[in-house]
Formats: structure tokens, sequence, C-alpha cells
């Protein structure tokens, strides 16, 4: 790795990020594009990223897909990997010592590889804050002790973590930044064939392996159901690089005709097109709200990460839009109530009552304002607070 060494110069800083999962790739790609941005396209980028990053010129260390685990009984039979792939990113960034180090998310691998850096003289940012407001809440205090500054995505984070003495700024939510790109619905069904009058859902089972597994089943035993009460229905799957290969088998075997589709484009087109959406619970949630697509949230994890979770966390909902609004909006059926017959009867109300989708759609408006602090997009604010952290004079 060549360039100036820390402190910038005529290349600008160097920004080294780690993202572990393709929701945290997205977040990368939108920031290192901000960093261009605010700095005239002087900064440099280091680190681990998917092929979002790579867009952006991320060159990375190792392939992102090592990372796509969730919860303990998935993350278990690859622990020794895992701590190899630590000290490895660690290591890269001891020698490449960058102005910053930009951990995004996926706490399990990057808190752990900030925890290695810590006192190098290399300031530490976390970007999107753990849940420690649902479970955990001890986390705050001890990232307090090796992170320098945190980036959130939800407005009620940032005392949880400064009352502990780790500066903490609400960035807001990078689902808002598509809410003022409109997408054609109409020319969208008729690229896709589909007819104006027909019902269409938007089926997301997930951005991991083990969430498609676990949930893909049960969705295409909901689509069988509602099938009958709706034969004309339609689907769209919006993926993600990681399990696009997994997704595209197993929706040619469902019993309604699905399209897969990819990218961000693509997605976005789907989501105005849609009637209705069936999702894993995630930022998904906050994308289809900020949408305006009336959504059923559902989710199951394997039955060791359930007994654990359901003696840790105490929260009344999951989806991030009914936690915000304060109350249920998105319809949620999780673990034993993720079965067929539930999420055909919820989609088959969506689907079927206007009335219903506005309810939902009317809730849902609030979730802009709430998530985009100053009306600014949440990666331009998060590049200009990187940049005062570094004391860099490229910003514009």
């Amino acid at each position: 790795m060549t360039g100036p060494a820390a402190g910038g110069g005529a290349e600008g800083p160097l920004v080294f990020l780690v993202a572990g999962e393709p929701s945290g790739d997205q977040l990368g790609a939108r920031l290192m594009a901000a960093l261009k941005a605010e700095t005239g396209g002087r900064v440099r980028f280091a680190g681990v990223g998917g092929k979002a990053m790579a867009g952006q010129g991320l060159d990375s260390l190792v392939p992102i897909e090592e990372f796509a685990l969730l919860g303990v009984a998935e993350i278990l039979p690859h622990v020794f990997k895992l701590l190899y792939r630590i000290r490895q990113i660690a290591n890269a960034a001891r020698i490449a010592r960058p102005d910053l180090v930009v951990t995004i998310d996926s706490p399990e691998l990057t808190l752990r590889v900030n925890k290695r850096l810590h006192g190098f003289g290399i300031p530490l940012v976390h970007y999107v804050a753990p849940s420690v407001w649902a479970w955990k809440p001890w986390r705050a205090a001890r990232m307090a002790r090796y992170l320098d500054h945190l980036l959130t995505l939800l407005p009620f984070e940032p005392p949880y973590f400064e009352k502990h003495g780790l500066p903490a700024t609400f960035v807001g939510h990078p689902a808002v930044e598509a809410a003022g790109q409109p997408a054609d619905a109409d020319l969208f069904r008729r690229e896709h064939g589909i007819a104006e009058s027909a019902p269409l859902l938007c089926v997301l089972p997930g951005s991991r392996a083990g969430e498609v597994r676990r949930l893909e089943p049960v969705f295409a035993g909901a689509l069988g159901l509602l099938r009958k009460g709706f034969p004309e229905l339609r689907v769209l799957v919006p993926t993600v690089p990681g399990v696009a290969g997994q997704v595209e088998a197993a929706a040619a075997g469902w019993p309604v005709p699905a399209v897969v589709l990819a990218g961000a484009e693509e997605k976005r087109a789907a989501f105005a097109a849609a009637t209705a959406a069936l999702a894993a619970s995630g930022t998904v949630a906050v994308e289809l709200a900020v949408a305006g697509l009336p959504a059923v949230i559902a989710y199951k994890v394997a039955p060791l990460t359930a007994f654990i979770g359901r003696r840790v966390i105490k929260l009344p909902c999951v989806s991030l839009p009914n936690l915000l609004l304060g109350r249920m909006v998105q319809p949620e059926l999780l673990q034993e109530n993720c079965t067929p017959q539930k999420l055909a009867d919820a989609l088959g109300h969506l689907l079927s009552d206007p009335d219903a989708r506005r309810v939902q759609i009317e809730a849902c408006g609030q979730i802009v304002g709430l998530l985009s602090p100053g009306g600014e997009l949440p990666s331009r604010r998060a590049a200009r607070t990187l940049l005062g952290l570094i004391g860099s004079d490229e910003s514009q």
C-alpha cells in the first residue's frame, strides 16, 4: 500500500473501512462516495468490503462473504476462521497507519477489530450502534473503552453511549437516501410483462445464507396459500450478491411466477410497482416504510439463538418503523408465529384491502423525517463528521 503517511497529503487522508455483510457494504459505499464528494476526490481507501465498496475503489483484503453469519449457532462452527480474519484485518490496519479506521455494523467482526487496534494511535470510529437499548446494555460502557467516536442511525441512540464517555453523532438512516429518487412503477410492470391490475408482492427472504435457508420454505408455503385467493399474483424478489444464486434457485420452485432482481435501481422500482411486501426483519423494514410499501415482517432464527434471545431481549416489537412510531404499524410474525398460514392471512389482508394499505402508508410517512436530521443525506453528514475527526482541511 503506497501513498502519504498518516495526516493526509497530496492524495488526501487514508480511511481504512471494515464492513462484514451486504447492508454494511452498501453503507460503506455511500460513505465512500460522500467522502469523495466532500474532499473533491482527495481521499484514499483500504480495508474490507463487498461489491458496492469495490465499485467506489476499495480493493478488499478478504471476501466479505466469509462474514455473512448470524447468531450463536451459526457463528460457532466458524469461530476459528473468524478470529484468524480479525487478526489479519487488524494487522493490515496497523501496517497501513491510516488517518482513520471506520468499522461498519457486524459487531462480531468489527468491534473485535477495533479492540485489537486500540492503543496504536489510530482514531477508531464505529458506524451503526449495536442495539444496547434492546439487549446487552453493558456493551455501551465496554465500547467506550476502545472507540473514539460512534455514528448512529437512530435518533435515540447517542445518549446510551455518551453517558459512558463515548462521543456519538446521529447521522441518519441510509434508507432515507432513496426517498428522493422516484421510480416509474408503470414502466417497470410493462418491462416485466406484469398487468396493471395484477397483485404484485415483493418477497425479501434475507441477505444472509442462514436467513434465506430458514425463511424461504415458509415464504414459499405462504405463496402457495395466497395463490388460491389471488390466482394472478406475481412475485418480485430483490436480492443481494451474497445470496443471489441461493434465492434464484429457490424462487424457481415457488408456486407463483417470480422475478429475481439485482441492484439498487431494480429494487427501488420493484418497491414502487408492488402492492405489498413480505420481508425478513432488518434494515429492509425501514426501506419499505420509506418507500411507502405496506409490508409484513417475518423472522426465524435457530432454536438455540431464539432460546437465548428471549431471555435477554425485552422489546415490544422488532421492526424499526414500529419502534420509532411506538405502535405496531408493520405486522410482525416471528419464530413460532412465522408460519405459511399466518403469513398468508396477513398478506391477504394487505393485498385485498386498500384501506389497510393506506393506513400503513400514512403511518410510515413520518419515518423519513425521523431518520434524516436537518433534512440532509445521512452519508454526507457521516462524511463531514469523519473529516472533522481527522482534522483534515480537505473538505470543501
